[in-house]
């Protein structure tokens, strides 16, 4: 679908200058400046028209126009006497036309709605030419903003309009009507559906086998439910049927009217074999706008549907499947391995996608349904992105963007198999437009085959450039010597040239687009500019009659361009933001131009259309009068100018020839009818323009660089000489040779494809046949389906095995899977069947392939994981380590995958984490504070975290503990277990002690036999209290009640735990403790500290405690806490306070610093084996 720019004022220097521009393009203009209303015109062309359909099924020829409102700026004055004399352009020395009225004038006498063309003079205009002009106003439909215009076509004289609001922000359509014409757009009656109700049609779709039969898409406002309106009657009467799914998109079978495909938002296909009346869901998880029908002549099944779709595991896969038996176990998968997302195109006798592996992005073709094989481009052209331009004549143009490009792009043309490729030219202009696609200014000029337009932007400057043989030589547009005006432009080469938009303008208010037709050979139209470069705001509009040997600037500005009867009569409107009512034509191939006034008030015109197919003489001007009004079509026939059909008598001939005079193009000379200028006469459906052929005998131009070469620079004297690439040896057999075959080697070039030259030059190939040697294989890979390298105990592992050279019939592959299974194969690569294997244990194993034959060797080595996912990980720390003594973090983990898991540790505040293989750590904390660890562990693709927060601090007491041995009995070993009975010790403790419970830490050490240690932390400072150095009194509680047996507690019915001290020298060693020695050292330090605290006390004032005491917080204490009464709870909290009255400071063991782990439970999905 063509993009129409909206409305702008006047732009560029006056244009009274012609002197060839040579300036760069100025800056972008401000997106405030344009309208903000945009209206959509969209013809829907019919599948049997002369214009290429670009898939059965599809949309066909389409074009989008800007509904204008009117601009504030005023228009600028024309010099000459007005506008007309400018827009009409004539040959040197031919008499001027008469001048017309102005599009601003009110119209002459006698041209009102039904209007005829006044006579013009002039070498083609000494007769009248009576043009009739009807109008039709679509009354009710000024809201709407988009339009959808189809011809029945074909003996019919029914036109369809479906005219809508499209509310850009929600993406929906608000608003909707259908009008029919049974007079070939003369009178359109507005259709009602339902009567009483309100119906919303989306789109619509016409049959291409059958143009009567045509599907409504509505959607009914406020219940949000589907439906298809069905005719078979050109819309005369409908049937609603309801569907059970949000269509999307409807794709017809390629020859059978009534079988259709349905895309659905929820990206599911249906398929309809009665019009849409039932439907069956054949896949989901299909990608939008990759489904596609067979193609007739190519597949051998045209019931066969070709997609992209999604596997469970995230992948895009290549499928096929027929429509009567389409399931996930009838699917075919054609490619091996996962696809890239949206790569899927199948086009003609090709089938393309891309796939990225390790970073690394291939593409591989299909030719006529063979198996996929890798595109050859140069093999350091490092493709970004590539792009297919053309699959026409059994050839593929691509664009390729290389890795040092940007907004450029080398075009590239391939061999028949599409498989090889050489450059044909570099640096072609391009823009990503919206949802990413990507637009590459090269054009076709559709009528010649083999000529080509490109835009080239080297060093920031935008040229264009002309081939005539499919891009092996390219030269620039030859400008005009004299303007529309008869004035000398000045513009000579090789410093000034025309160049045009071709495809688009990065001006937003330049259309950019050139006119070409199948059936109008060698006629051209843009807009554009003379100069050393393009430049964006200048369109001045040229044409050419001989496909670019002579060109002639024929408007000053921009128009909308429609070629009627193949060309014989070419309408121009200008692309005007202010109301116009005339349009000028010509029926001598833009020599002279006529001036009709289509309407007797000025309209905003929005664009123009035709019946599809170039014999019509009858077109339709869609606009509208004001901002507001309705939408407003003229009809105006151009069939009472042209009363007779053409003869023989009525043609003259023209041969096709390049700019440099051959005539001998694409290996023959042709010649094209053109209509003389003085027969008005109708050319008809049945005109064919080729006229003659005569095949040429081969020349050196007939030839391109073949893969691997490349030819030198112009200026050096053998230009036309290809030349090897460094990487590349000519003398090595090609990939497919097979020994006992003969090949030759290539000399650099290939004859162009579709050439049909005989005879006379032949540079392609060597006389000295070579034979096919016997290769040693190389580039040999192993790998797993799906590019996994972990997989699970007991899963089915497909092994893929690809050589990309050598010999492949003689060579013995030799496969050694790493848990003893070793086979020998042949033919392994050649059949591409994938080797199945399980794998019972885990573990890592080396999988290994060894190709041979009698000329060499390869081998591809594979490392693969076999792990069973985790299932549970918990966080193990020692509660209290010293300031910058050791602590250990360890990750428990089920089940343990040795060697097999990656743990990856987040200590603090640090976002770089420390790995290791192994589930534990040392580390050191040197600053007191909330620590926070966390771990990960990874294992294939499970990964599993656990946190802890460790709370440092300056001194901490520790007191070993143990338990009866009936505890062993029953100890399952898991975190929560440990963490109950650590909660449990704590409690009582503080019961029997009084200490507050917040400062006792009961932490229970894994395995057996079951061991703990009680943390004793200080409590916070009080800076008024009296502090007492002297003794511990809450040390010596506890001691005492331990010694008592007063803590003990019930395990189980009949099973009571006794807590108790442990001995260090046979427990576990006390945390902070570091022998007698030195705890008689610290003890000797700590009372000198406390002598000079007691001085200090004497002679100063109360200071505040410096001794920072920490809090526990465990979420699981109240939990564990048993309920007691009222008074043990006030007994409780006096004992407490009496201990810390009478003895704030505690009598430390070495003046240990410490960390106390702040423990959160966990859910495990199973017990943690130690």
């Amino acid at each position: 679908m063509a993009h129409r720019r909206p409305p702008r004022a006047p732009k560029g220097p006056d244009p009274a200058a012609r002197a060839p521009s040579t300036e760069a393009p100025p800056p972008p203009r401000s997106l405030r400046s344009r309208p903000l209303l945009l209206l959509l015109l969209l013809l829907l062309a019919a599948c049997g028209a002369t214009e290429r359909s670009p898939e059965p099924g599809r949309l066909g020829l389409s074009a989008r126009l800007t509904r204008s409102l009117p601009s504030p700026l005023a228009r600028r004055a024309l010099p000459g006497g007005g506008e007309d004399r400018q827009e009409r352009g004539t040959e040197p020395g031919a008499p001027a036309p008469a001048a017309g009225p102005r599009e601003d004038e009110a119209p002459a006498p006698g041209q009102g709605r039904w209007a005829r063309a006044a006579p013009v003079a002039g070498e083609a205009s000494q007769v009248q030419v009576p043009l009739i002009s009807t109008s039709f106003v679509l009354k009710g439909d000024a809201s709407h903003n988009q339009a959808m215009v189809h011809w029945t076509g074909q003996n019919s004289s029914v036109i369809l309009i479906l005219t809508k609001y499209y509310h850009a922000d929600t993406g929906k359509v608000l608003e909707s009507s259908l009008w029919r014409s049974p007079d070939y757009g003369t009178t359109y009656i507005k259709l009602t559906l339902q009567p009483g109700f309100t119906t919303i049609i989306d789109t619509f779709y016409v049959c291409p086998k059958n143009r009567k039969k045509v599907i409504l898409v509505s959607s009914s406002r406020g219940s949000g439910e589907e439906s298809l309106f069905l005719s078979t009657d050109e819309a005369s009467t409908f049937r609603k049927q309801r569907i059970p799914f949000s269509l999307e998109m409807l794709m017809y079978h390629p020859k059978q009217e009534d079988t259709l495909l349905a895309y659905s938002r929820e990206s599911k296909v249906y398929l309809s074999f009665d019009m849409g009346k039932k439907w069956t869901l054949l896949q989901e998880r299909v990608t939008k706008e990759h489904v596609f029908w067979a193609v007739s002549g190519v597949d051998t099944n045209l019931d066969m549907i070709h997609m992209e779709t999604q596997d469970l595991g995230g992948g895009f896969r290549y499928v096929t499947c027929h429509i009567h038996s389409c399931s996930n176990e009838t699917l075919t998968e054609r490619f091996p391995g996962p696809i890239d997302h949206k790569s899927l195109i199948v086009q003609d006798d090709y089938i393309f996608l891309k796939a990225t592996s390790t970073n690394h992005t291939k593409y591989y073709v299909s030719y006529l349904r063979n198996e996929f094989v890798l595109m050859k481009l140069p093999k350091y052209a490092l493709p970004k992105d590539l792009q297919v331009i053309s699959t026409d004549e059994n050839q593929v143009f691509v664009a390729v963007q290389e890795w040092y490009q940007t907004d450029t792009y080398n075009l590239y043309q391939s061999d028949p198999r599409g498989v090889h490729y050489s450059l044909l030219l570099e640096d072609v202009r391009s823009s990503r437009q919206a949802e990413e696609s990507v637009i590459i200014d090269i054009l076709e000029v559709r009528g010649v085959k083999g000529v080509f337009l490109a835009n080239q932007k080297v060093d920031g400057k935008v040229v264009t450039l002309i081939t005539y043989n499919k891009g092996r030589d390219w030269d620039y547009l030859r400008p005009p010597s004299v303007d529309m005006n008869g004035k000398p432009t000045n513009c000579n080469p090789p410093d000034c040239h025309l160049h045009l938009h071709l495809l688009w303008a990065d001006n937003p208010y330049v259309s950019g687009t050139v006119h070409t037709k199948d059936t109008a050979p060698g006629l051209i139209m843009g807009a554009g500019n003379l100069g050393s470069q393009l430049v964006e705001y200048k369109e001045e509009m040229y044409i050419t009659s001989d496909c670019g040997n002579t060109w002639r600037q024929v408007f000053e500005e921009e128009h909308h361009i429609l070629y009627l009867d193949h060309g014989n009569v070419i309408v121009a409107i200008k692309d005007s933001s202010i109301p116009l009512k005339i349009l000028k034509f010509s029926v001598d191939d833009g020599l002279t131009w006529h001036v009709h006034n289509f309407t007797s008030t000025s309209m905003f015109v929005d664009g123009l259309l035709s019946e599809p197919g170039e014999e019509t003489l009858v077109m339709t001007i869609f606009g509208h009068i004001s901002y507001r009004s309705d939408w407003e079509l003229v009809k105006v026939d151009f069939r009472p100018s042209f009363p007779r059909p053409c003869g023989e008598e009525d043609y003259s001939a023209w041969d096709l020839i390049n700019l440099q005079g051959d005539s001998c193009l694409m290996g023959q000379r042709r010649s094209f009818r053109k209509r003389k200028y003085t027969s008005w006469c109708v050319k008809g459906k049945n005109f064919t323009s080729a006229l003659a052929s005569q095949v040429c005998p081969c020349q050196d131009s007939d030839f391109l660089c073949d893969y691997g070469f490349e030819r030198s620079p112009s200026s050096e004297s053998d230009s036309n000489k290809c030349f090897a690439n460094f990487w590349f040896n000519p003398l090595s057999p090609p990939d497919d040779c097979v020994l006992g075959q003969n090949y030759s080697s290539s000399l650099g070039y290939r004859k162009i494809v579709s050439n049909v030259c005989e005879g006379g030059v032949d540079l392609r190939q060597s006389p000295a046949q070579l034979q096919c040697p016997l290769t040693p294989p190389r580039g040999l890979q192993v790998s797993i389906r799906g590019e996994a390298v972990a997989v699970r105990p007991g899963e089915d592992v497909l092994f893929e095995v690809r050589q990309e050279q050598g010999d492949v019939l003689t060579t013995k592959y030799q496969v050694d899977l790493g848990d003893g299974f070793k086979v020998m194969y042949m033919n392994l690569t050649l059949t591409g069947e994938p080797i199945r294997h399980c794998y019972e244990k885990p573990g890592v194993y080396r999988v290994s392939v060894r190709a041979e034959n009698m000329a060499g060797h390869d081998e591809a080595v594979l490392f693969v994981q076999v792990n069973s996912p985790l299932q549970a990980l918990y966080l193990e720390v020692v509660p209290v380590v010293g300031i910058n003594q050791e602590v250990n973090l360890t990750a428990m983990l089920l089940p343990l995958n040795p060697n097999l898991t990656v743990f990856y540790w987040w200590i603090g505040h640090s976002l770089q984490p420390l790995l290791s293989l192994e589930n534990s750590v040392t580390t050191r904390f040197a600053d007191k504070g909330d620590v926070r660890v966390t771990v990960q562990a990874a294992c294939g693709s499970s990964v599993l975290q656990d946190s802890k927060v460790i709370r440092v601090l300056d001194q901490f007491q520790a007191v070993p503990l143990q338990f009866s041995k009936e505890l062993d009995t029953y100890n399952p070993n898991t975190p929560e277990w440990r963490e109950d009975i650590g909660l449990v010790v704590s409690r009582l403790l503080a019961k029997e002690t009084g200490i507050p419970e917040e400062l006792l830490v009961t932490v229970v050490k894994p395995g057996l036999p079951t061991v703990a240690d009680l943390y004793v932390l200080l409590p916070p400072p009080r800076p008024m209290r009296k502090r007492s150095l002297t003794s511990d009194k809450r040390l010596t509680a506890i001691r005492q009640v331990l010694s008592a047996h007063k803590v003990s507690f019930l395990l189980r019915a009949g099973v009571r735990v006794l807590v108790t001290t442990r001995d260090t020298d046979t427990g576990s060693p006390r945390l902070g403790g570091s022998g007698g020695y030195w705890a008689v050292a610290v003890l000797f330090v700590i009372g000198l500290f406390a002598v000079a605290a007691f001085i200090l006390y004497k002679f100063k004032r109360k200071r505040p405690g410096r001794t920072v005491y920490a809090q526990m917080h465990n979420e699981k204490e109240q939990e564990m806490t048993s309920p007691m009464s009222q008074g043990q709870g006030v007994q409780s909290a006096v004992q407490g306070e009496e201990f810390i009255d009478d003895d704030l400071d505690s009598q430390t063991l070495g003046n240990h610093s410490g960390v106390v782990l702040s423990i959160n439970s966990r859910e495990m999905h199973s017990y943690l084996v130690s």
